[in-house]
């Protein structure tokens, strides 16, 4: 019973204190996810139901990766210019369109297209997300709603991997037309539910002024672009859930429902330890978890070489799905830090290019090792990629000062200085004058009542 109280307490303390309009846009996330069958099931349909290659399969993925890359900056720059809402709303509509027609679409030249216009489409939402959760929620909530918001994603997602495993067993097309009609249900909700978040721009327009900020002051950021190419090499090994593992699998005589409840169990592992694990990190050093869960990653999938049976495949996922769990809010919540406020749109939308970036390389990478050298070879790979990564945020994070976490404080107090001035009216000084009564000492001792030195006080 004490037990049970604890977990009661410590689920209301994760969830108490964040604003409506979270709430929304966390409703928005899970409704999304539950039908996301497309990215999952891509390369299952592409080689199981349409008889196509690993290698085509591979480079179909990759312009659905190249369609993020474009959409990541030009999401960026939308969210600051246009504001999240109307990016979100554009982008969630246009998916829901791109990815009904996938569904109907068969020569392989159109389906490149078409998978190109999706993952366009798709990802140029995410920097919107970012930027708003980023403006709605306190900066001390921020790794708490980064959690739930990842917990909603993955709680989604292990509903609709089991789902669609069974769905495409049936029919993929059903599975292209639930999600587009998913997708268009979340535009709704951004539509009816959500303001706009957009931090009002600063009176002043210096040069100095956030609203400076621009692409170019993104790239010029070393440090933050540093932390984008290490997201890069972890997102290159997360990828391999959707993309090197269901090939692996297929090519080892595993079914579509077999992968779907293999990859089931990250979704499910999510979904029950990312708030407990989350409370457990969220005050933690963020260089020795990013060391960690990078390492953790790679050799996670790299343990995938040694598993013969679904059950063994699914302790390997078991093994990253924690590792993704601690990387997930602690590199959420140090882009943040890095952002200058005005500027995030743009920043999240660097970042997120990172994962457009490596979900445009990973199709390619493990198409091609798994044809010409097996897949042994592609999880041996990421052992290394994880090391490399781990080292580079060791060496990175030791650089990263404390005011780090100053970033955004800077830039939000620059307007606030001038207020300082109402300081003035300490000028009351003056009423010290009063201490000239002392001259009316004689007219009283004389006893002539004279009423004008108390009038001349004033």
């Amino acid at each position: 019973m004490p037990y049970a109280l604890r977990a009661r307490r410590a689920v209301r303390e994760t969830v108490s204190g964040l604003p409506r309009e979270f709430w929304w846009l966390w409703t928005s996330t899970l409704v999304n996810r539950l039908g996301a069958f497309v990215a999952t099931f891509m390369a299952l349909y592409l080689t199981l139901d349409r008889g196509y290659s690993a290698t085509y399969a591979g480079l179909v993925a990759a312009l659905h990766g190249l369609g993020g890359v474009v959409s990541s900056l030009a999401g960026g720059v939308m969210t600051d210019r246009l504001g999240r809402r109307p990016t979100l709303l554009i982008a969630q509509a246009s998916t829901a369109v791109s990815v009904a027609l996938l569904g109907f679409v068969r020569d392989p030249v159109t389906i490149a297209g078409v998978a190109f216009l999706v993952g366009m489409a798709s990802n140029a939402s995410r920097p919107a997300v970012q930027a708003m959760m980023a403006d709605i929620v306190r900066p001390e909530d921020r790794i708490r709603a980064f959690s739930l918001n990842y917990w909603a994603i993955n709680l989604g997602f292990a509903i609709s991997s089991m789902a669609a495993g069974f769905i495409a067993e049936v029919s993929y097309r059903a599975g292209f037309l639930i999600e587009a009609g998913m997708t268009m249900v979340c535009a709704i909700v951004v539509f009816l539910r959500l303001p706009e978040s957009r931090p009002a721009e600063p009176v002043e327009t210096a040069a100095g002024s956030d609203r400076s900020v621009g692409l170019g002051t993104v790239l010029r950021d070393g440090r933050f672009m540093s932390v984008v190419g290490l997201s890069f090499l972890v997102a290159l090994i997360f990828q391999q859930g959707s993309v090197g593992l269901p090939v692996a699998m297929g090519a080892a005589g595993f079914t579509p429902a077999e992968y779907g409840m293999a990859i089931a169990v990250n979704g499910v592992l999510i979904v029950v330890l990312q708030i407990p694990v989350t409370r457990f990190i969220e005050h933690r050093d963020p260089r020795r978890l990013l060391v960690v869960s990078s390492v953790l990653a790679g050799y996670g999938f790299a343990l995938t070489a040694f598993a013969g049976s679904v059950g063994v495949i699914a302790l390997t996922v078991c093994v990253w799905t924690l590792a993704e769990i601690v990387n997930a809010p602690t590199q959420t919540g140090l882009v943040v830090r890095l952002s200058p406020t005005h500027g995030r749109g743009r920043y999240q939308g660097m970042y997120t290019m990172s994962w457009s970036v490596a979900a445009l390389v990973a199709p390619l990478l493990s198409g091609f090792v798994i044809d010409r050298f097996g897949a042994e070879w592609l999880w041996g790979f990421c052992a290394v990629v994880g090391t490399v990564a781990g080292v580079g945020y060791g060496v990175l994070m030791r650089r990263l000062p404390e005011e780090t976490a100053g970033v955004e404080t800077e830039a939000q107090s620059v307007a606030p200085a001038k207020p300082v001035e109402p300081v003035k009216p300490v000028e009351p000084v003056k009423p010290v004058e009063p201490v000239k009564p002392v001259e009316q000492v004689e007219p009283v001792v004389k006893g002539a009542v004279r009423p004008q030195p108390e009038v001349g006080a004033g």
